[in-house]
């Protein structure tokens, strides 16, 4: 089948004393933000050049088909379909959750306390059927403190603009009229007069807090909070745990700002918690007349502190700063706080007594390698008891119900995989590697007992690195498809995420991003020095600022790479960063920095963005996936890679761009089995290249 080429017409801007030439910078609509809310806008030679590049991986994945059926219904055949989770047991109600082998979206139900009515409030798939939409987005669901009411927000063709809608449960009556253009978000006013929302700007960015009174127009809506600082969003933080507060926090991704109001005052007074301060994080938590601060003041890796409410000046440590932990989130109950932390790279979990404030680890799990968490089991916290649960990387999720004070646990949920699964056939490592600066990278290694440790076996090399978001050891069955079929699963936990605390992430960010791509090169060398894989062997697997990671690293080493499979790829990164016009340009100065005002921010961002450093050689078999509706990373991105990667690259390879052409999003496409589907393609294309399909 004939490559599709897109027309090449040549752009120069110029940028403190650079020239940028690009030839295909007019794929770029300036009206890009309709273009999201409706498809028909998009350039029809644009769209002309995707439906050829989707024509064009089709015929080449033609003969994976049948390997895609059986993917998808292998890693349908893990998931226990018809399930309930446990319910959370609020003042009136017992609330839960509900899936079916039917259904694509979840089923809420509850019942009253001491009866056994069942009540179904919610069916995704019934009001999906109902609007006749292909996309459906749920942002949120809340019921009214009266639980007489639900919020629910909906997008309805992935562009992530959140249309708010308030029906009463007992006749399925909306009450009040729809709000729209919002980031999603909905809390309840305490005495369930109004709602908070968070309504989206011109931009696409979050910058007002608006509370509707129900059954009210849009338009008188009362605005309480305004963002002015051009990197700052805001949202509702909700309603703290004493219900005496609602907070409002605003932030980008250094700094953030918390703004507090009576939860039982008719008039709305925003009172500052702390004013904001570059460099400084907090978020609060209210019980027995203290405020419970989590935050960086004077402690890199996070602390908790207190402060009465009589004085939000004078704080404690309460749960004081230690070297290389980083001191994580926390849930109040009468008697207790159970806190998370993280050290070594590894989650642990802790329970404090108040009474006493002596404190323990809470140890669930001889592995070495988990992933622990904790739930409430009701909205009144007069209890001894909590949910603790666990997984890792090669054992199904368990949940005990656990007695804080006797410390009895019972098991009361165990994560079905109705086609079998046995933990012991799983060999779970964590490695360390050195980087190209002595510095030390963790690896999560999960293989089957049965491959081999001679060179031969192919890796997939899982990464992200940005934002500080941390890699969880957690457990996926859907990874067990490609485990099984003799490819080793590994996470490299490179700098840009927090795994080592906030150095190892400032270490990754701005004018030391290349360290993320560094730890990533490094960790491949390693697999292949220690006969994991071999040299050409490794699949790198990365989306969204994974996707840079992969367009990065793809560019330095192509010879260590069999492919790669990038999911909507922030692959273009340096025209992103230099249009301040883009909904997440301004937030994220502080991450990568600031092209458009800074030379050497513009020259270090140009000296490893994909896009701009794609070179005439050998590049691996690559397949890049992006949906015409993404808001955070326009599809242009990929659609401009691969354009200007079949201008240069010099081998044979495979080189396939699939675009989703209407409804789906930064996520891909909505319900559970479209989300099948696309895990079954992408790994439908690692099989291929790794020969394990006829071709």
């Amino acid at each position: 089948m004939k490559i599709p080429h897109l027309r090449r017409k040549l752009e120069v801007k110029n940028y403190h004393g650079y020239e940028l030439r690009d030839d295909y910078s007019w794929v770029h609509q300036k009206n890009i933000l309709e273009v999201l809310k409706d498809s028909s806008k998009l350039n029809p030679e644009v769209r002309k050049y995707l439906e050829k590049e989707n024509a064009y991986t089709n015929f080449h994945l033609k003969n994976t088909e049948e390997e895609q059926k059986k993917l998808f219904n292998e890693i349908k055949g893990r998931i226990k379909l018809d399930d309930e989770t446990l319910p959370f047991k609020d003042k009136n109600y017992e609330y839960w959750t509900k899936t079916t082998k039917e259904n694509n979206y979840s089923i809420k139900l509850r019942k009253k306390i001491g009866s056994s009515k069942i009540e179904e409030y919610w069916n995704g798939d019934k009001e999906k059927k109902k609007l006749g939409v292909s996309y459906f987005g749920v942002g949120d669901l809340a019921v009214s403190h009266n639980d007489l009411l639900l919020g629910y927000s909906l997008d309805l063709n992935g562009s992530e603009y959140y249309t708010i809608y308030i029906k009463r449960i007992s006749d399925q009556k909306i009450v009040t009229e729809k709000i729209e253009n919002t980031s999603g978000g909905i809390t309840f006013s305490l005495d369930d007069k109004y709602i908070f929302y968070t309504k989206l700007d011109q931009n696409h960015r979050p910058k007002e807090v608006f509370r509707h009174k129900i059954g009210s127009s849009q338009k008188n809506d009362e605005l309480i909070y305004q963002e002015k600082d051009e990197r700052f969003t805001v949202g509702m933080g909700g309603l703290l745990t004493d219900e005496k507060y609602f907070v409002l926090n605003t932030s980008d991704h250094n700094t953030s700002e918390t703004y507090y109001f009576s939860s039982k005052s008719e008039k709305i007074t925003l009172k500052l918690f702390q004013k904001r301060k570059e460099g400084i994080r907090y978020s609060i938590d209210s019980w027995q007349n203290y405020f419970y601060i989590h935050n960086n003041l004077n402690a890199i890796d996070f602390k908790i502190s207190r402060c009465k409410h009589s004085n939000i000046n004078l704080w404690e440590d309460f749960i004081p700063a230690r070297k290389e932990v980083i001191i994580g989130g926390f849930l109040m109950l009468k008697d207790w706080m159970i806190r998370s932390e993280v050290s070594n790279a590894l989650p642990k979990l802790f329970v404090r007594n108040l009474k006493s404030n002596k404190e323990e680890e809470l140890i669930f799990s001889d592995e070495k390698v988990y992933s622990p968490g904790i739930s409430a089991i009701q909205k009144d916290r007069e209890t001894d008891y909590i949910h603790l649960y666990y997984s890792s990387p090669k054992t199904n999720s368990r949940t005990y119900l656990y007695n804080l004070s006797s410390k009895e646990k019972k098991l009361v949920k165990e994560q079905k995989i109705p086609s079998g699964h046995f933990p012991e056939n799983y060999i779970v490592e964590r490695l360390e590697c050195r980087s190209h600066d002595d510095k030390i990278i963790p690896l999560t290694i999960t293989r089957h007992k049965n491959t081999k440790i001679d060179g031969s076996a192919n890796v997939l090399l899982y990464g992200y690195g940005s934002y500080g978001h941390s890699l969880s050891p957690s457990f996926s069955s859907t990874r067990l498809s490609l485990i099984d079929r003799n490819i080793i699963w590994c996470d490299v936990s490179t700098r840009g995420g927090r795994e080592y605390g906030e150095k190892f992430y400032q270490q990754g960010k701005m004018l030391n991003k290349k360290n993320t791509f560094e730890d990533y090169i490094a960790a491949a060398k390693f697999l292949i020095e220690k006969k994991y894989t071999y040299c050409g062997g490794i699949i790198g697997y990365g989306g969204s600022a994974g996707g840079l990671l992969m367009g990065a690293v793809v560019n330095q080493r192509p010879e260590l790479f069999l492919g790669m499979v990038i999911q909507v790829g922030f692959l273009d990164s340096l025209t992103t960063n230099l249009d301040h016009s883009l909904p997440l340009t301004l937030g994220e100065l502080t991450e990568f920095g600031d092209a458009k005002r800074n030379k050497e921010h513009f020259e270090y961002i140009r000296s490893y963005a994909p896009y701009n450093n794609i070179k005439k050689m050998d590049y691996p078999h690559l397949l890049l996936v992006t949906n015409i509706k993404d808001t955070r990373v326009l599809f242009d991105e990929p659609l401009k890679f691969t354009a200007k990667l079949r201008q240069y690259k010099t081998d044979n390879n495979l080189l396939l761009l699939k675009t989703e052409l209407e409804d789906a999003g930064h996520g891909g496409k909505s319900g559970r089995d479209s989300a099948i589907e696309e895990i079954a393609l992408d790994y439908s294309f690692i099989l291929k290249i790794a020969k394990k399909i006829n071709s």
